[in-house]
C-alpha cells in the first residue's frame, strides 16, 4: 500500500468515525496514539501478525492499547474496503475463473465446537476458497469455513457457484462433480491414456496461476501463519 492509498484508507475511516462516533465501538483515549498511527498499527498486525506484544514495543505503547485499536478499529477497516469491491460477476466477466482451496492455520478451536484439523494439511486451520484470472490476479476470496471441511463443501458455501454461474470454471480434482473443468482421473486398474495425461498437463499449466495468487494473497502475513485471534467459522459451517 502506497502512501496516497493509505492517505485515502484513514480519510475514509476517519469519515465512517465521524458518522457514527459511538464510545462504546471506538472510546476516547484511542486517539493518544493518533487516528493515522492507529490504522497503521492495525495494517501492520494484519501484514505481519506479530504478537501484539511485539507491535507495542515497536509502536512505543502498552498490549493493552494495541488491542483497544484492533478490537476497535478492524471492524471500521473492513467496513470502508467493503465499498470499493468490485461486483464479482462484473470483474470475471469474459474471463476464464480458476478456483483452487486453501488452508489458513490457526489454533485449535474445538472447544467452540468447530472441527478444524485438516486430514490433508495435518493441521489446524480453515479453509478458503480463492478464485484468480489466468494471469494469476486474484478475484475473490469466499468466506472461511473449518479446516475439516474439504474444499468441494467450502466451494458449496461460499457465493462462488451462484457468482460464477455463467463462467468457465477450472479446478483440481477435489472439484470433480462441481461442473468445473478439471483434470482426469486415472480409470479403475488402468493407466491414464496419452491423450489423458496430455490433458491434465494442460490443466495443470494453466492452474499454476491460482498458485500464484493465493501465494500473493499469503504475503499478508495474517493468511500465511497461524492466526491467532477468535474463531472467524462458526460450528454450523
Amino acid at each position: 500500500m502506497d502512501t496516497d492509498q493509505l492517505d485515502g484508507l484513514v480519510a475514509r475511516v476517519h469519515q465512517a468515525l465521524v458518522e457514527d462516533p459511538d464510545p462504546a465501538v471506538v472510546p476516547p483515549q484511542m486517539w493518544s496514539l493518533g487516528l493515522y498511527r492507529s490504522v497503521v498499527l492495525v495494517l501492520f498486525l494484519l501484514r505481519q501478525n506479530p504478537v501484539q506484544e511485539a507491535a507495542a514495543e515497536l509502536f512505543g505503547v502498552s498490549q493493552a492499547t494495541v488491542s483497544r485499536r484492533w478490537t476497535a478499529l478492524l471492524p471500521v477497516v473492513e467496513k470502508v474496503l467493503a465499498e470499493h469491491v468490485p461486483d464479482l460477476a462484473e470483474a470475471s466477466a469474459g474471463r476464464i475463473v480458476l478456483i483452487d482451496g486453501t488452508l489458513v492455520t490457526t489454533w485449535d478451536w474445538a472447544s467452540e465446537g468447530t472441527t478444524m484439523f485438516s486430514g490433508k494439511h495435518r493441521d489446524t486451520g480453515f479453509n478458503a476458497q480463492v478464485a484468480a484470472t489466468l494471469a494469476g490476479d486474484p478475484l475473490a476470496v469466499s468466506a472461511p469455513v473449518p479446516g475439516a471441511r474439504h474444499d468441494m463443501h467450502a466451494w458449496r458455501q461460499s457465493h462462488f457457484p451462484e457468482a460464477f454461474t455463467d463462467r468457465e470454471t477450472m479446478g483440481d480434482l477435489g472439484y470433480v462433480g462441481s461442473g468445473m473443468l478439471t483434470a482426469r482421473r486415472k480409470p479403475p486398474g488402468q493407466e491414464r491414456s496419452e491423450a489423458d495425461k496430455r490433458f491434465n498437463q494442460s490443466i495443470s499449466r494453466l492452474r499454476a496461476a491460482v498458485e500464484r495468487a493465493i501465494a500473493h494473497l499469503k504475503d499478508w502475513k495474517i493468511l500465511a501463519t497461524r492466526y491467532r485471534g477468535p474463531s472467524p467459522v462458526s460450528p454450523a459451517s
